[in-house]
């Protein structure tokens, strides 16, 4: 039975592969992204079982997307998703108003598991933490490819209510409710193929992403041909705590794990709450 193991990697960095083989993601938990684009710890590349890269980091549409990761859009105003703000008096504008999350310590550091704490900071100096989280990051290696289970458990450990918003809900910009866990694809995953078996499929069995796009599921696929190699993967989406709102952005492209929508998303002074969501990348 193949083992995973830990690859090289650079400081500020975890790498996670099969023994003997291929790595199969990067885990950057000391990122020096720019101030303006959120940092926040993210994974990239994420590879396939046979080494295509799945993801893409700071692509030039958005380079506040950072491979994979897991932020909200907007905590008490504070942009956690990076970019520009949102508001429906003046539409996108850079406003100096984004957050950060900072890793703190491991509390396990397996191969094939990584618990960390980390606090989400208003600024860089750490003096005004809005949230803490404890992100448990577990590998499996399944029958054609691999998972990758990503569970954050947030708690607000101030004296207010946090109203966690999207551009939806918060300004009214209809359709986009990304927040949460965040899948930046490589510009491989494309799927104008003109190829029946390429593309979404949702759980409901639907094939067109403007239905998918915020349709409440418990997961989807997304069937992939990658430039070079002409291998296919495919890649499912789980929400392991419910149905989410699913965002999409085809031609990006994109796939995030909203756990609201239409209106704000409320974590009350002390309260704890977890998502749980997984990943599995099976070559077909």
């Amino acid at each position: 039975m193949p083992q995973l193991r830990f690859f090289d990697a650079p400081a500020g960095s975890l790498s996670i592969g099969v023994e003997g083989a291929t790595e199969l993601w990067r885990y950057v938990y000391t990122p020096t992204t720019p101030a303006d684009e959120s940092p926040r710890p993210y994974a990239h590349p994420v590879y396939s079982i046979d080494g295509d890269v799945l993801t893409n980091w700071r692509p030039n549409d958005h380079p506040w997307h950072h491979g994979l990761n897991f932020t909200l859009t907007s905590v008490n105003g504070v942009n956690f998703w990076g970019g520009p703000s949102y508001r429906a008096a003046d539409s996108y504008q850079w406003r100096d108003d984004q957050g950060m999350q900072r890793h703190l310590e491991w509390i396990v550091r397996t191969p094939e598991q990584l618990v960390e704490r980390l606090a989400w900071q208003r600024t860089a100096d750490g003096n005004d933490v809005m949230l803490q989280e404890e992100r448990t990051l577990t590998t499996s290696l399944v029958e054609g490819g691999w998972s990758l289970e990503w569970k954050s458990r947030l708690t607000n450990p101030g004296g207010e209510n946090l109203t966690c918003h999207n551009y939806h809900s918060l300004g009214g910009l209809a359709g986009s409710h990304y927040t949460g866990l965040q899948f930046r694809g490589a510009r491989g995953l494309l799927d104008e193929h003109g190829d029946d078996h390429i593309g979404m499929v949702g759980e409901d069995g639907s094939t067109d992403p403007t239905s998918l796009h915020g349709h409440e599921a418990n997961w989807l696929e997304w069937h992939t041909q990658m430039d070079g190699s002409l291998r296919r993967t495919r890649l499912r989406f789980e929400s392991l705590c419910g149905p989410m709102p699913w965002f999409i952005r085809k031609e990006n492209p994109l796939v995030a794990f909203p756990p609201h929508r239409e209106t704000p998303w409320i974590i009350s002074s002390g309260d704890t709450v977890e998502l749980n969501h997984r990943l599995t990348f099976i070559q077909s």
